[in-house]
Formats: structure tokens, C-alpha cells, sequence
């Protein structure tokens, strides 16, 4: 592990968020597996809230899916991996509150919760599975190429 990831790993722990992914994940009785970089995967989440794929709470990752196979998507895992630094720079809780701040904040603007959303957007809306809906609205015929 990198310094920054050791950093990231630690206040995790301190903030507490770790601790929360690990009791949703054991709640949740997902198989939780020691991931790479310091992550922690739980694999196999059924619950339906987030209706996410893929989330993660500190250093936690929980998905959908087996944690082979997250760790067999390289472009996830480090979409995720992002999140969970979103959590340290945040210090812990008060990034949920600011995430769904700024998923509102999107879909007010795009008609999503992650094409403006910033932790979205950093951490890669494709590789997140968002699609990227601020493109420009092409200008109606008659509008002299002027958008609107």
C-alpha cells in the first residue's frame, strides 16, 4: 500500500465508517474478504437499498456481485476505491450528506444524480456505469445556431 492508502485506511477506521461498512455487511451476511489497497470487499449484497450495484462505506466495498468478480473489474474496484477516499477527505459521516447534496444538486441539472454530481464525477462516471447526460442540447432548426 501506497502512504496515502495507509492514510485513507486509518481514518476510516478512526471516523468510524469502516466500522459502519462492516456491521451493514455483516447484517447484510455478505462473504467479506480482505480486497486490495487496504479495501475491505463484501460480496453477494442483497438488500435493495442503495439499488447500486456497487457502494462503499470507509474502506468497505459492497457489491452485488462476488468479490472475484469485482476485483476482476479493475475500472469499479477503482471507482469504488475513490468513494472510499471520498470518505477520509469528508472525515467520515458527513460525506453521506454531502453526496446526496450533490446528487440533488445533479439531478436538478441533468435530470440524474450523477452526471453533475462531484464524487461521481471523480471518481468516473464510466466507470461508475453512469452515463454522461450534460452534453449540449442541440439547437432547434430555426435557432440560427444559437443553443438553448
Amino acid at each position: 500500500m501506497t502512504t496515502a492508502q495507509r492514510v485513507r485506511k486509518v481514518a476510516n477506521l478512526a471516523n468510524g465508517t469502516t466500522l459502519l461498512g462492516l456491521l451493514l455487511a455483516w447484517m447484510a451476511g455478505t462473504a467479506i474478504r480482505g480486497g486490495p489497497r487496504g479495501l475491505i470487499i463484501a460480496g453477494g449484497y442483497t438488500w435493495r437499498l442503495p439499488a447500486a450495484g456497487a457502494f462503499a462505506v470507509g474502506n468497505m466495498v459492497l457489491c452485488r456481485i462476488g468479490a472475484e468478480a469485482l476485483m476482476a473489474n479493475p475500472a469499479l474496484l477503482g471507482h469504488e476505491e475513490k468513494h472510499c477516499s471520498h470518505y477520509a477527505w469528508c472525515l467520515g459521516l458527513p460525506f453521506l450528506p454531502l453526496y446526496f447534496l450533490a446528487a440533488g444538486w445533479s439531478l436538478l441539472r441533468t435530470g440524474n444524480p450523477a452526471s453533475a454530481n462531484f464524487f461521481e464525477r471523480h471518481a468516473g462516471l464510466a466507470a461508475g456505469g453512469y452515463v454522461d447526460t450534460r452534453s449540449p442540447v442541440p439547437a432547434p432548426h430555426n435557432a440560427g445556431g444559437i443553443e438553448v
